[in-house]
């Protein structure tokens, strides 16, 4: 490993620390070097905060004149919630700027480094592009496409199966794979679920882990059967969203907003999954997580709408040809339709393993 790859290394485990407290923004991080020496590190901790780069020059101070700071995404260049990065490395006398992935908005996408180059800094680019890349994937698309990048997340048992043919499904995964599933959560800022998973588990879709946030809850809901008492109604835990069609109960919803619940129409017959993700864009939700039943898992695979599937896959089998799979709808044709899994990574939890993959589609 060069030393550019050690630094930016470490710029890049602070900014994982951060995952879950940023959204919308990316993860950053930032190391400034100087004499062999690191004199400041920084990482952006929240929306409106100062990002990494201001937070490694702050510490640094007058140690950052003539330095090089180490910064995971190129530093920007516009004026926001706060001042341009790429200004504020000019003003403290940096010599070298090291980046490992330029901004992926092609509005803005090489105007940090311009500003840099123009004040004469030199400038390196692509020190560990690929990880930079891949953890900011959720960013990465958002920024881009103005909707939340969707994680598919379904607990299975080795044949397929979510549930028995009596619906029973507590628990196929292992305790230890269920807290991985709450870490999953509190990485994203929305859980999505169909009505019959509230009506028929009456779920809390909360984060319970040490200092975790809850998600906003999304229910998809065509027609308003999701009921009163349910807790993602009366818990006031998180938000909760519904997403209705025209079809909706009008005395459902004033029920349902005097609860606090924000109802949004997003189709004729049907709630469209397209513009549950183009409204959840248009609320700065950046990332979504589904941990829906079959019919809500089709919807979204089969409108090519899932970035990222995670299977917990417990070395039990149920059986059953009622028995309700992970994925349902009305299924492919022929084999050469199948959506392939690629990037796949497999690691064990307790007794089960977690597969992590994305979709391809043709």
């Amino acid at each position: 490993m060069s030393s550019h790859e050690f630094y930016m290394k470490l710029a890049l485990n602070n900014a994982q620390a951060m995952k879950g407290q940023t959204d919308p923004n990316p993860l950053v991080g930032s190391v400034i070097v100087n004499h062999n020496e690191i004199v400041g590190v920084g990482t952006h901790l929240k929306a409106g905060e100062p990002h990494a780069e201001i937070h490694a020059l702050r510490m640094a101070g007058e140690k950052a004149k003539g330095g090089t700071i180490y910064v995971t995404l190129e530093p920007c260049s516009h004026h926001g919630r706060t001042g341009p990065c790429a200004e504020a490395v000019v003003e403290a006398g940096i010599n070298k700027v090291v980046i490992a992935a330029l901004d992926p908005n092609p509005l803005v996408s090489g105007r940090g480094v311009q500003i840099l180059k123009d004040a004469g800094i030199e400038v390196e680019t692509g020190v560990l592009q690929e990880e930079s890349e891949k953890m900011n994937e959720v960013f990465n698309k958002f920024i881009v496409k103005k909707i939340p990048f969707v994680t598919l997340k379904s607990g299975i048992t080795l044949d397929g199966k979510i549930a028995s043919h009596t619906n029973n499904s507590k628990w196929i995964t292992s305790p230890e794979a269920r807290l991985d599933v709450h870490r999953l959560r509190n990485e994203n800022q929305a859980i999505l679920v169909g009505v019959n998973t509230v009506i028929h588990d009456d779920p809390e879709l909360t984060t319970r882990i040490p200092n975790g946030r809850n998600p906003i809850r999304v229910i998809m809901d065509s027609t308003l059967k999701i009921p009163l008492d349910s807790k993602v109604v009366t818990d006031r835990q998180a938000e909760t969203w519904v997403f209705t069609s025209e079809n909706y109960n009008e005395q459902k919803k004033l029920q349902l907003e005097a609860y606090g619940v924000k109802v949004f129409v997003s189709g004729e017959d049907r709630v469209s999954p397209v513009q549950v993700l183009k409204i959840l864009g248009d609320n700065l939700i950046s990332s979504l997580l589904i941990e829906g039943g079959g019919t809500i898992n089709a919807a979204f695979l089969e409108d090519k709408l899932v970035d990222k599937a995670v299977f917990y896959i417990a070395p039990k089998l149920i059986g059953g040809q009622s028995s309700p799979s992970f994925f349902g709808g009305t299924g492919i044709e022929k084999m050469a339709d199948a959506i392939q899994l690629q990037n796949m990574t497999v690691t064990q939890i307790g007794p089960d393993f977690k597969f992590t993959s994305y979709p391809k589609y043709e």
